[in-house]
């Protein structure tokens, strides 16, 4: 479409640039405030919240200090922080000392101590467990996120490996399973642990930290695909419900509950007898 203009300085091919509304007054305040809340906010809530974890350290650990040796009694100002600072300092002074032949012998015999009680010998060891499990070095325990399907085929959800499925489960499955567990959004610390075939797991190249942030921000945060141009334009995985694979449980000559011509919407094109063990007396 071409613009007719009585100004000589235009031409016929000259395009005009749409015109942008101005904004008003009330308006372009009320974006220099929500400019002003996406500035502050996070970092007011960062340090509040620190300082929130700080403070109630230092009142625990703080109170536990004789005074003769609390520097605060001397001085006419409080030191923020000091009971954060005894209490790593406490910690590494006992990973050293259980390090030694004094310190094994101590934990053993602290520990046979614990396992006669009845209900602390649980507590203790599934405690110690976890803690052992999420905090060594060489553990894979939340070290990557994966992609699955829940809570049905075509549906995924991220979850996170915490270990290779073993003992009576395993021996109960016919195909090799992965630990997985899937958090639930906006609270990552609760969720399910679920037994996952090893080969219908995606594995996903973004950090766990990123993962976390995806599942705590309910999807609005979405770490950027960082992979080859190549592998992005490559799928993995598919959304494409298998009904056969659905009917027969996904295993070859398994029972099937409902048979597919007695399905409800299936139009019936020959009729065909249920198997002995669906049939009813």
């Amino acid at each position: 479409m071409t613009l007719q203009s009585n100004d000589p300085g235009m031409t016929p091919d000259t395009k005009v640039k749409p015109h942008k509304p101005r904004m008003g007054l009330s308006q372009r305040l009320r974006a220099y405030l929500f400019a002003g809340v996406l500035v502050t906010a996070p970092i007011f809530i960062t340090f509040y919240l620190a300082w929130l974890f700080v403070t109630f350290v230092d009142g625990k650990i703080e109170s536990l200090i004789p005074a003769q040796y609390n520097p605060e009694t001397y001085l006419p100002f409080a030191i923020p922080g000091l009971g954060l600072i005894v209490l790593i300092l406490s910690l590494m002074l006992v990973g050293a000392l259980t390090a030694g032949f004094f310190g094994r012998l101590w934990m053993r015999f602290s520990e046979q101590t614990l396992n006669q009680i009845p209900v602390i010998r649980n507590v203790y060891s599934a405690v110690k467990q976890i803690l052992e499990t999420v905090l060594a070095q060489q553990s894979n325990a939340f070290r990557e996120a994966v992609l699955i399907e829940y809570p049905r085929r075509g549906i995924w959800a991220i979850g996170f490996l915490t270990g290779t499925t073993k003992g009576e489960v395993q021996n109960l499955i016919e195909e090799e399973c992965i630990n997985v567990f899937l958090p639930t959004t906006p609270n990552p610390t609760s969720g399910f642990l679920l037994f996952v075939p090893k080969k219908d797991i995606a594995p996903l190249s973004m950090s766990v930290e990123d993962a976390i942030k995806m599942v705590i921000s309910g999807g609005i945060v979405t770490p950027p695909d960082e992979r080859p141009e190549a592998e992005k334009s490559t799928p993995v995985v598919s959304a494409q419900t298998y009904e056969e694979l659905e009917v027969l449980r996904e295993q070859e000559g398994a029972k099937v509950l409902i048979p597919k011509d007695k399905r409800p919407g299936v139009k019936h094109a020959e009729t065909k007898e249920l198997p002995k063990d669906t049939q009813k007396e």
